[in-house]
């Protein structure tokens, strides 16, 4: 499990330099930003680098807006939007995309649900036509969807019921959160599956995929009035619908948990395998909260590189483990979770693994993080944002996972000062307060032998089309 802010860190002695002289580049420059009249939200970037864009599609809805009985209609709709429209055939989409040599996916998750393109900018009047076209215009079918169910629970099978560590991260959550909907499984528990009708993608798709409940985000060798005039020409042709602002949904506040939670899972797999969340806050408050960024930073000092604490000492010292990793997220809709997880080494248990889990975790809220781990980390996070800025596609994840959870696409730039700003007090603070066994769930993977027919182990969770 890696972490927080979806950043993924590399340290070099030009980040230590940008640290010292506090030079990064804004991630907000060149950026632009407009509202057109249906409620549709555009942001332009512009990277002339090279003469490549990236369109993407995010709906403020994900598997957190569903209800008991239609878990998983998110996801399947998701693959249902790649159906045909009434002008455009099924498959279609994507064949066209393929023939100017671009790129095209989706993905859905607990927060949202996207859609992108990746292609030769002079295309990009095409993509716009073609992503706007299914906002609007979707074909639900009876036939095509009673297939395409039985592929998402095909993939439910090879991706979560077949794969021990997802299997034992989805029974997890679902002991871990008592009412909030991150509960349930972005794919769906499969009896929904096997009774979803066609009617409940319908459903879900009226209600939520409108121009007012989409974020538009274009980022690359564009010009950003010509972007404009495209997405009035395509996009603005849709009426507002009602869809509630994320502002403006019903809370969904977990219940205080009021002591540990353990459970324990039988299922195939070669090694045991623990995992240990703690309910932690996220970040709504860009400007003037600071727990959710000494967190992001105590989870890199635990595993944000080749020596950090878990890797160092647990898995080359002490060797009780194989593997040990630390992650938290901060960008979310929803509770966050600070996980730590590992495999004990063969002469090990579980147990072993836990309680130097443990010991760790102690020792920073004894005595504290050093001053060389808190420079070494915010250089990896300084040298990652430069890094982002050389990838189109990255800049535009950035850029709609913000505004898709209710923060601002300018927050990024925001969020990088207040990590740099993190001192080791406020680390060793936030490991006191938030790592205690009172908002702590253990997962323990019992594995039984292995089907002759097993697939490798995969807990990627974040589904895509």
């Amino acid at each position: 499990m890696k972490t927080s802010f979806h950043f993924n860190y590399f340290a070099t002695s030009a980040a230590l330099l940008c640290i010292t002289l506090a030079c990064p580049l804004p991630a907000t420059a060149n950026s632009h930003e407009y509202l057109l009249d249906n409620g549709l939200k555009l942001v332009v970037k512009e990277d002339h680098r090279s003469p490549v864009v990236i369109q993407q599609v995010w709906y403020k809805a994900g598997s957190m807006d569903e209800v008991n009985g239609t878990t998983g209609v998110a996801h399947a709709l998701e693959h249902m939007m790649f159906k045909g429209t009434d002008s455009v055939p099924a498959g279609e989409f994507s064949r066209r995309i393929a023939a100017i040599g671009g790129k095209e996916n989706a993905f859905t998750s607990r927060d949202y649900t996207a859609y992108y393109q990746q292609l030769h900018q002079r295309h990009l009047p095409m993509a716009v036509e073609l992503e706007s076209d299914r906002m609007h215009n979707l074909q639900l079918t009876e036939e095509a969807f009673s297939k395409e169910i039985q592929v998402v629970m095909e993939e439910r099978r090879l991706r979560t019921d077949d794969q021990a560590h997802a299997l034992l991260y989805e029974k997890m959550m679902a002991t871990s959160f008592q009412t909030h909907p991150y509960r349930r499984p972005v794919i769906g528990w499969m009896d929904d599956l096997e009774n979803m009708r066609t009617s409940d993608a319908q459903d879900w798709y009226k209600r939520w995929y409108a121009p007012n409940n989409a974020v538009l985000v274009v980022v690359g060798d564009v010009n950003p009035e010509n972007v404009l005039a495209l997405a009035k020409k395509y996009y603005g042709r849709f009426s507002a619908t009602k869809v509630p602002a994320l502002s403006e949904r019903k809370p969904q506040i977990e219940p205080p948990q009021t002591g540990i939670k353990r459970l324990v899972v039988k299922a195939s797999a070669q090694l045991p395998y623990l995992i240990m969340g703690y309910k932690v806050p996220v970040l709504k408050d860009p400007k003037n909260e600071w727990e959710p960024y000494a967190l992001t930073i105590l989870a890199e000092v635990l595993d944000g590189n080749a020596s950090a604490r878990l890797n160092r000492i647990l898995v080359r010292e002490t060797r009780v483990a194989v593997s040990a990793d630390a992650s938290y997220n901060a960008i979310e809709r929803g509770p966050g979770t600070f996980f730590i997880d590992g495999t004990p080494s063969e002469d090990k248990t579980v147990d072993d693994l836990e309680q130097s889990i443990r010991a760790e975790i102690g020792k920073i809220i004894q005595a504290g993080v050093t001053q060389e781990e808190l420079v070494r980390v915010k250089a990896q996070v300084v040298a990652n944002h430069v890094y982002q800025l050389d990838s189109t596609f990255a800049q535009a994840m950035q850029i709609g996972r913000l505004e898709s959870v209710g923060l601002s696409h300018r927050d990024a730039d925001v969020i990088l000062e207040r990590l740099q700003a993190v001192t080791a007090e406020q680390v060793r603070e936030v490991a006191e307060k938030y790592l205690i066994d009172d908002s702590l769930t253990v997962a323990v993977l019992d594995p039984q032998p292995l089907p002759e027919n097993a697939h490798p182990q995969n807990s990627n969770i974040e589904l895509k089309h």
